[in-house]
């Protein structure tokens, strides 16, 4: 698959970000449209509060544009459990049509991606991608609940607390998608879960210097290179493959599982995950960083690694995949 260069102005006209009370104690805490001190979102569960901060998402960024669900042609929206049960639940109240989507942490992109193409293609001319993930839920599924207390690697990540929003357009103001690069899936034989980093990291450099191949440019032509979720460890092994492969990527490379917590007063050892880490923290951060001028260009990179809780169990190794859209002012 070679790089896709939109032909229409694909816009992102709105976004929004709702949180848990660790990533609203972190260094972007102030940007984020909504937090919770419980996680709950007054919820009784945590896999209801998950699908709640869903809705909310979608709520506030339909709010900021100023329409309602009947503005929206189609519905993209993932998270990290089984059939996509906060996705399918948390959007019940709208009246869109729903596609649900599963990448793992890449989700967030890969409905930018979808989106962008179906409009570009002249299908739909609104289009909303909603991703998130609980740290509670995520734990539950693929670990051991939080309850138990059980001790995590050095390598592992925390999940993000998170639902992130955007809605993309045929036309308006914001940042615009210029081009795409779906991702390959890719597997190092990677089997370890506390050490998802290791296994995504090969994915991203896979997408990023096929990127750099395909368009004949270099780290330096982009403002900012972002990865979703391949925390400290990740974003290590990140580097050295870029530099095998011919390409310094030091001096504007990024990690959302890096910037979302303050690592020496959270104990989140190698940084943040999920579905909503990307998310969010484009919602709230970068799309703010474009849309007001203090960055010109980037490349968005979601990252996934595509296992389940039976493939875990059985001990397989962990396949990754990472989607690539270039966003620009």
């Amino acid at each position: 698959m070679s790089v896709i260069t939109l032909k229409k102005p694909v816009r992102i006209i709105s976004s929004a970000s709702v949180v848990g009370r660790h990533e609203h104690a972190g260094p972007l805490g102030g940007l984020f449209d909504f937090w919770d001190a419980d996680d709950a979102f007054g919820m009784d569960t945590w896999e209801h509060a998950e699908a709640e901060m869903q809705r909310m998402a979608l709520t506030f960024a339909l709010n900021k544009y100023g329409a309602d669900d009947r503005a929206i042609d189609a519905v993209f929206a993932g998270d990290l459990m089984n059939q996509c049960t906060s996705s399918s639940y948390g959007l019940l109240p709208f009246d869109i049509p729903y596609f649900g989507l599963y990448g793992a942490c890449s989700t967030a992109v890969e409905g930018i991606l979808l989106a962008s193409l179906l409009i570009d293609g002249g299908h739909f001319s609104r289009i909303a991608s909603v991703v998130s993930s609980h740290n509670c839920t995520a734990e539950r599924q693929y670990r051991t609940p939080i309850e138990y207390g059980s001790l995590r690697a050095q390598t592992s990540q925390w999940t993000v607390t998170g639902a992130g929003a955007v809605i993309l357009a045929d036309g308006g103001d914001g940042a615009k998608v210029e081009k795409l690069l779906p991702g390959r899936t890719f597997d190092l034989g990677i089997n370890d879960p506390a050490d998802m980093g290791a296994a995504m990291a090969p994915a991203a450099a896979d997408t990023l210097s096929r990127y750099f191949r395909e368009t004949g440019t270099l780290p330096r032509d982009v403002g900012k290179i972002v990865t979703g979720d391949l925390g400290f460890r990740g974003y290590e092994m990140m580097v050295e493959l870029m530099h095998r492969e011919g390409y310094d990527v030091t001096n504007n490379y990024t990690d959302c599982g890096m910037l979302i917590y303050n690592r020496e007063k959270a104990d989140v050892h190698s940084g943040g995950s999920g579905c909503g880490c990307s998310a969010v923290v484009f919602a709230s951060h970068f799309l703010r960083e474009l849309n007001e001028g203090r960055l010109d260009s980037m490349l968005l990179i979601g990252t996934g690694a595509l296992m389940s809780p039976l493939t875990v169990a059985q001990g397989d190794s962990i396949p990754a995949v990472a989607h690539l859209a270039k966003v620009v002012r």
